[in-house]
């Protein structure tokens, strides 16, 4: 099965923020371009950093990531 994009990021931090949440909550993820953009500086060129999961998994993980944040404890 394919990873498709679920999500960009201009910042590798940002996408490991959106990886973190994806992870926690059953998703298997892929960042495609973040060695490039940790190494050379150019996400922007790259066309940002790629969040990715199962292409299958691709509909749940934009639902989640469209939904608001859990309130913290």
């Amino acid at each position: 099965m394919d990873f498709v994009t679920v999500a960009k990021a201009i910042e590798p931090e940002e996408a490991e923020l959106i990886r973190s949440r994806l992870e926690a909550n059953g998703f298997l993820v892929n960042i495609k371009n973040e060695d490039a953009a940790f190494s050379l500086g150019q996400s922007l060129v790259l066309g940002g950093v790629e969040v990715q999961v199962l292409e299958d998994q691709a509909e749940s993980a934009r639902a989640l990531l469209q939904s608001p944040d859990a309130p913290s404890s």
